[in-house]
């Protein structure tokens, strides 16, 4: 028997194997697949850039051509090199332009002229990577030049006005009052693009838009902060949605160090096509793990759907899950920002023992992984001084439990979008907790056989029990009969099927050897 809940090793061990045997054939799916998205990040990474007059992604318009040309299951490195140098050319957004206008055709080579094109795209894509190794290796030496935030966890604020000019002085306001990482959370509904808008933007809807140059702003920003305040200030957004590849590959690139990544999110609460999420996701969680990337997933998004004492399991199942799919892809333990939430209704009885039940079994179920604890929203009211006593019985909850990445709970949280206001006395409350009792952790050992250690135990069985019934019929059938977040989602429906293609005998991409090969 091991840690503060005595959960058995040998039934946590039987635990890992059941996600492994159920995320195994899911893994197998995503290997033997590509996604429109997947092709474009590795283009991106060969270096095509900017958008048509009308704001479509040259990367798309390429994609779009080589698959009406020879289809999606070669995928599209090497027919767009084979052209290249038919063209006599090095310069592959030209090559995109020139697609767009109708005149470019592609062919998908044999021969010598194949090895060529896998020769120069390999060359090309390679050099997008070495450029995310670069933006790693700069990470460390800020990280080591400025310092890490002096504890745990650390304080993960969002800013999202929809204008990037705006969210900057926000963001920076917020490092100087003690936030450590800024989530600048994506406009409504940009999930559900098929493509990445280009530039920096300033009419986003409940959030600003996810681009490469509103990342290179944001990070530029918390650089001059992160000089200011003397701790490295991390940089979150969202590698999620239709165009999740992309965004993992954009936020490498621009040197992000946190990306929202969950491998159901998109299946379950945007409907997005459970074959073209799997794959999108594997890729995605490559470039993560060669950037130096940590994932948030979103378990916490289940308990806003299902009850969180009914269904607290399933969130267990699902970070098993994410935990498997995520090291099978090459993250690190320490890049495992696991979710969990308090969301349990106060008015439950014992409601915060409940909380603090499961937030310590996700604690030492994962000892290593630096856990992301979510603050209430659905029994939040508008009652701001009721809101604000369960933010701090939240923040509590994570000191006592240790959680690794604390989201800031706003009193107005799911009534109305916080202002500064909110977000300065939330700082207080977090500052508060974490300067009172930031080491309770050190302290907090639940009853031998009390309420605390019977809640996990319990859970933790639960969980195995799902993961032995979702290993006797698939983890597609189970998201279809709507095992997570009460969300039935059947694998040949959703958004973006038609974006996914299984590979031909000759399918070729750059980027997954490159990454594989360095796993």
């Amino acid at each position: 028997m091991t840690g503060k809940l005595d959960l058995d090793p040998v039934l946590v061990a039987r635990a890992r194997e059941l996600a492994r045997r159920a995320g195994q054939p899911v893994v197998d799916l995503a290997r033997s697949h590509t996604t429109v998205s997947v092709e474009r990040a590795v283009l991106r990474l060969a270096g095509v850039s900017g958008a048509d007059p009308d704001g479509i992604p040259w990367v798309n318009r390429l994609v779009d051509a080589v698959a009406a040309d020879v289809g999606l299951g070669h995928g599209v490195a090497v027919p767009v090199f084979d052209a290249l140098v038919r063209e006599g050319s090095t310069d592959v957004t030209l090559l995109a332009q020139k697609a767009a206008a109708g005149s470019v055709r592609f062919t998908q080579p044999t021969g010598r002229a194949a090895t060529a094109a896998r020769s120069a795209a390999r060359k090309a894509v390679g050099a997008g990577i070495r450029r995310i190794d670069r933006r790693r290796a700069e990470r460390d030496r800020l990280v080591k030049r400025h310092g890490d935030p002096a504890q745990r966890p650390w304080i993960y604020l969002i800013v999202a006005t929809g204008d990037i000019y705006e969210d900057i002085p926000q963001a920076q306001a917020a490092a100087r009052a003690g936030a450590d990482v800024i989530a600048v959370i994506r406009s409504t509904g940009q999930s559900l693009l098929d493509y990445v808008p280009e530039g920096a933007t300033r009419e986003g809807f409940a959030g600003t838009y996810a681009t490469q140059e509103n990342f290179r702003l944001m990070r530029a920003a918390l650089d001059e902060s992160s000089k200011e305040v003397g701790r490295y200030v991390r940089l979150t957004n969202y590698a999620s949605g239709l165009c999740m590849p992309e965004m993992a590959t954009l936020a490498g690139l621009e040197r992000l160090d946190m990306m929202l990544n969950d491998s159901m999110y998109g299946i379950l609460f945007r409907d997005i096509n459970p074959v073209r999420t799997f794959v999108d996701q594997r890729f995605s969680r490559q470039v993560h793990a060669r950037a130096g990337i940590i994932i948030n997933t979103g378990e916490d998004n289940y308990l806003t759907t299902a009850d969180a004492v009914d269904e607290a399991h399933t969130v267990t199942v699902s970070q098993l899950l994410n935990e498997f799919f995520a090291h099978e892809a090459g993250l690190a333990d320490w890049q495992l920002g696991l979710g969990h939430a308090f969301e349990i209704n106060p008015e439950v009885p014992e409601s915060f023992r409940l909380e603090l039940a499961h937030a310590l079994l996700a604690r030492e179920l994962f000892p290593d992984a630096p856990l992301k604890w979510m603050p209430p929203t659905k029994h939040m009211t508008g009652d701001v001084f009721r809101g604000n006593l369960l933010d701090g019985f939240f923040n509590l909850a994570g000191a006592l439990t240790g959680q690794g990445i604390l989201l800031v709970g706003m009193m107005t949280e799911a009534v109305v979008t916080p202002w500064l206001s909110d977000r300065d006395i939330a700082l207080q409350n977090v500052r508060y907790v974490l300067g009172a009792a930031g080491g309770l952790h050190e302290d907090f050992v639940p009853a031998p056989g009390g309420f605390i250690r019977r809640r996990a135990n319990q859970v933790l069985g639960e969980a195995l029990d799902l993961l032995e019934r979702i290993g006797e019929q698939t983890l597609l059938t189970a998201i279809a009969e709507g095992t997570f977040g009460i969300m039935k989602r059947p694998a040949d429906r959703g958004k973006g099927l038609a974006g996914v293609a299984a590979h031909e005998a000759d399918y070729c991409n750059p980027a997954t050897d490159i990454l594989e090969a360095a796993a």
